[in-house]
């Protein structure tokens, strides 16, 4: 039985559960991290040396980083399906993933922080300015590639859109002018159709520290 460690409102654990979803793999998962804790204990520490969430474990696999979880499920469960087996499909389906890392997750992370988790009086609203600045080119260009093919690697869905469309979901529902991007909102209505997105990513979330705290404390 495949084992997830970390709480169900990390979105690098949602990603995780999505991607099992998607593969039919049935899993149990330890609630850890967070202001549940856990995280820090030596067992868990042997597991994650950042102490961070997930964990997975699989039969005698140990690991941590969700994208790295992501590659190694979809490479053991999903050949052919999530992980593609042409090598320049895959190719892409890899380089989406990392360029979703370096150039999606800092900015939409930063507005996320300070908008939902962080108390009005103490968010830094500079910063979150910046980081809608800087997200506008990324999403002009994933914009104009989704243009021209349905999903990130191609014409089918793959682990790329795991990556992206998990944290797609809380810019999305966040209180800030959007960036227009309607081949992207396309590709998230497309998202919005899979019932393991509907399941794992699409659960509301506070708009404020104190609902974000009893939304956590609700999911677990």
């Amino acid at each position: 039985m495949i084992t997830v460690y970390g709480r169900r409102s990390s979105s690098n654990v949602q990603k995780v559960l999505w991607a099992l979803a998607e593969l039919d793999q049935p899993f149990k998962r330890v609630t850890v991290g967070g202001g549940f804790g856990g995280n820090k204990d030596p067992a868990y520490l042997a597991m994650n040396p950042m102490g961070l969430v997930p964990v997975l474990k699989d039969g005698d696999v140990t690991m941590f980083e969700s994208n790295a979880i992501i590659r190694y499920l979809c490479s053991r469960y999903g050949q052919g399906t999530l992980r593609p087996s042409d090598p320049a499909v895959l190719a892409a389906a890899e380089q989406w993933m990392e360029w979703q890392s370096l150039y999606v997750v800092p900015s939409i992370s930063t507005m996320f922080m300070n908008l939902v988790r962080t108390a009005p009086e103490k968010r830094d609203d500079a910063a979150v300015r910046t980081a809608a600045i800087k997200l506008q080119a990324p999403m002009a260009i994933a914009d104009a590639h989704l243009g021209k093919q349905p999903w990130f690697a191609g014409e089918a869905f793959t682990m790329a859109d795991i990556a992206m469309g998990t944290l797609f979901w809380r810019y999305a529902n966040i209180e800030y002018e959007k960036i227009a991007a309607p081949n992207v909102m396309r590709w998230f209505e497309r998202l919005k159709q899979r019932e393991g997105y509907r399941a794992w990513i699409m659960v509301p979330f506070g708009k404020n520290p104190e609902e974000w705290s009893m939304h956590e404390k609700e999911l677990r």
